[in-house]
This record gives C-alpha cells, structure tokens and sequence, in this order.
C-alpha cells in the first residue's frame, strides 16, 4: 500500500469565474482525487485552506499545514508523515482520476525510481516514489523533464506513464467542459450547479 499527498491551493487564476464559483469547483475537485487516494491508501492533503483541511478530514485523510513557498515546498513537508515505501503526489485538479489510474501509475515505478503522468504542458499531474527520499521541489512549467533530470542524475530510472484520466488537468473552463461527463461525482454537480457545462 503507498501513501498518497495531495497539494491543494484554491488559487487557480486561469479559470475565468468569480472567486466564489472557482472556490466551489476547486473543492470539489479536491473531493474526487482524495476519495480517489483514499481508496489506494493513506492520504495526506497539505493545505493552507481551511475549507480544504475540513473536506479533506471528512474524507479520511490527515492534514498538513502548507508551510508557503510553493508546491514543491508543500509536498516536501507532506512527505516528513510518510514513512519510507511507494508514496503517490497527486494533483488536486484531476477530477478524472479514479483508483485503477493511481494503482496503474505506482505500478509504472521502475524499482529505485519513479513515473510521473505529464500534463499536455509538459508540467507534472502526479508523481510516484518508489521512495519519499527521491523527491525535489521542481513543480512549474516543464517540470517532468526537470523531474526525469532529476532521477537521472541521482542515478535511479524514471517512467512517463500514459495514464489518461491523470493527464487531464483543470485549468480553463474549456478544460471544464471537456471533463464535464468524465468528471468525479463531486465535480459533475459542481459543473451543473454552477451551469458550466455548456
């Protein structure tokens, strides 16, 4: 069984929609991936959001206070709980993700090493650790490049694996629309009740 650490920011600025409306569909987003995590294994969401910390405590999983700084800096502190083992680090937008998708991604870890699903961005939607020791803060723009760099120079072997439903991030509301039918329980009444289906 992995751990699994969950990020979660409600900033998503891209997504052109009143604060309010965008905190709504943030969340419960953030609802579909930890029950999804949830269903592989320990989760914990690591969150500077109060509504998050309740949601995300609701649902089982343990919360860690995000220490500012960026991601990179919020999955490091996250991983100080996790004791040794495969560990999951997956993005809170992907509504899609179901719990064959994250068994399929820890499955990608090449021994002493690790996968990653890259976004259409070339940004990272989820990482797998075969341990928590291998992990650097190199969120951004390009990083699953940086995050295969990264393996290769500590001498350990990494894999991109096609996992579909963890490529498809929401950023946009063209992104909205696209994972409308696809979506999480959570987000699909998220998206009819805020009417951005259509």
């Amino acid at each position: 069984m992995a751990a699994v650490v969950v990020p979660f920011r409600a900033g998503k600025q891209r997504l052109e929609l009143p604060d309010a409306e965008r905190e709504v569909l943030a969340l419960a987003m953030l609802g579909d991936v930890v029950a999804a995590c949830r269903a592989v294994g320990p989760t914990v969401v690591v969150t500077p959001d109060d509504e998050a910390a309740e949601l995300a405590r609701e649902l089982g999983a343990q919360v860690e206070e995000d220490p500012g700084g960026g991601q990179g800096r919020a999955v490091a502190a996250a991983l100080t709980r996790v004791q040794g083992g495969p560990v999951l680090v997956v993005n809170a937008d992907l509504p899609c993700v179901v719990p064959r998708d994250l068994r399929a991604l820890l499955g990608a870890v090449p021994p002493g090493g690790l996968a990653l699903v890259e976004a259409d961005d070339g940004s990272t939607n989820a990482l797998a650790l075969s341990d928590p020791g291998l992990f650097a803060p190199l969120y951004g723009s390009a990083s699953a490049a940086r995050f295969r760099d990264h393996a290769a120079a500590v001498g350990a072997e990494s894999m991109t694996a096609a996992v579909p439903n963890a490529v498809a991030d929401v950023d946009t509301l063209a992104d909205v629309r696209r994972v409308a039918v696809t979506a999480g329980p959570r987000t699909q009444a998220a998206i009819a009740t805020l009417g951005l289906a259509a």
